[in-house]
């Protein structure tokens, strides 16, 4: 499941695959960008913003990509058997001399002006791996709709950029609060750790192929060294901390993992 840790490295990809590079194929396979071809120009460079793409060409324009659940970029060789899905889950083709980068079910893909990039991300609050990143203003962000559950406010990218499912149940677990615990009841200290704490789970997976939440934490019982996340897909299994079963909720169509005895506030 993509998250702000995931696209970074999927742009440190692609950038490395084609940037500098002239284009030699671009096939954008949706209906409003069908005709346009950007063959013959070179690409400038591949950036991630939150869990959002930016692919920029010379000639002031960006391919704008979005993941989402189950999107993909894959990059190949020449003459490499492309293996990311079958053909008609491909949205986008983008070939140089040394590589082709393939676009498989991606839900989101616009080409734009560069100069408007902001129509696409500029809603989007401080980014977690970004420069931008703002601690303060996303604790701000995150408090301002006092009623809301802390689950959403995490998720809403308009508060902080780059929080996906998976570090949102993580995140609640290692607060010791539950999704659904409105913001307003968390004290300050700890919604202001809980923002660093996102921050440093992500900065600690930017250079990781494989992600986890655990590493360092010295009180987890023995035999449980292996375990990578603390409750993310592990319904019924037994919590880290406590052998409490985590219990999962399906709420908007995310599954939502929490301990019912580490984690106080509401449930589903």
């Amino acid at each position: 499941m993509p998250e702000g840790d995931t696209v970074l490295q999927t742009a440190r990809r692609l950038d490395t695959a084609l940037a500098g590079q002239v284009l030699t194929r671009f096939d954008l396979r949706v209906p409003r960008f069908a005709t346009s071809d950007l063959t013959g120009r070179a690409v400038l460079g591949v950036v991630s913003r939150g869990k959002h793409l930016l692919t920029r060409f010379e000639d002031g324009f960006t391919l704008h990509s979005h993941l989402r659940m189950d999107g993909a970029w894959r990059v190949y060789d020449p003459g490499e058997r492309w293996r990311g899905g079958p053909a008609h889950q491909i949205r986008a083709v983008l070939a140089t001399a040394g590589h082709t980068a393939v676009g498989y079910r991606l839900p989101v893909l616009e080409l734009l002006r560069t100069r408007d990039e902001d129509q696409a991300v500029g809603h989007l609050g401080p980014d977690l791996l970004g420069p931008d990143w703002d601690p303060g203003a996303a604790l701000r962000n995150l408090l301002t709709d006092h009623a809301r559950p802390v689950g959403e406010a995490l998720l809403d990218q308009r508060n902080l950029a780059g929080v996906g499912n998976v570090y949102m149940c993580e995140l609640c677990f290692l607060a010791r609060v539950t999704p659904w615990l409105p913001v307003g009841e968390i004290p300050l200290p700890l919604a202001t750790r809980l923002v660093g704490t996102a921050k440093q789970l992500l900065e600690a997976n930017r250079e990781r192929p494989t992600r986890t939440t655990t590493g360092g934490v010295a009180a987890l019982p023995r035999g449980t060294a292996r375990e990578r996340l603390f409750v993310y897909g592990r319904g019924g299994r037994p919590c880290l901390r406590c052998r409490t079963p985590v219990r999962k909720a399906e709420r908007d169509l995310r599954p939502v993992y929490w301990c019912p005895r580490c984690q106080s506030g509401p449930t589903a």
